[in-house]
């Protein structure tokens, strides 16, 4: 068995959970945050496979952003203009399980 620990954004989130659940699949939710947009994220924690689901449900699209100084006080005007970053997907990290214990 392996744990899975799926770090989504929170907009891909319920469709990835719904999935989950009409599959039978379990897993615990935790609310986390993103260290570069500071934005709210999702972390599932699920024990199974399912790589192929959360890539279907956590896609990868581009929005635009502003780096946070406001115009009259930026060194360069260019540097409050609005950037393109990448924004969901998912990062996901596969554990090995010794034991599983339902207490």
């Amino acid at each position: 068995m392996k744990l899975i620990v799926a770090i989504v954004q929170d907009t891909d989130a319920p469709g990835l959970t719904k999935a989950l659940m009409e599959r039978g699949l379990q897993s615990t939710k935790l609310a986390s945050t993103g260290g570069f947009l500071r934005e709210g994220n999702t972390t599932l924690l699920i024990g199974l496979e399912v790589l192929d689901l959360i890539r279907e449900k956590c896609r990868t699209r581009t929005r635009l952003v502003t780096r946070g100084l406001p115009l009259s006080e930026a060194p360069d005007p260019f540097l409050a203009q609005p950037v393109e970053v990448q924004v969901g997907g998912a990062v996901v990290f596969v554990l090995p399980v010794e034991g599983f214990f339902k207490v």
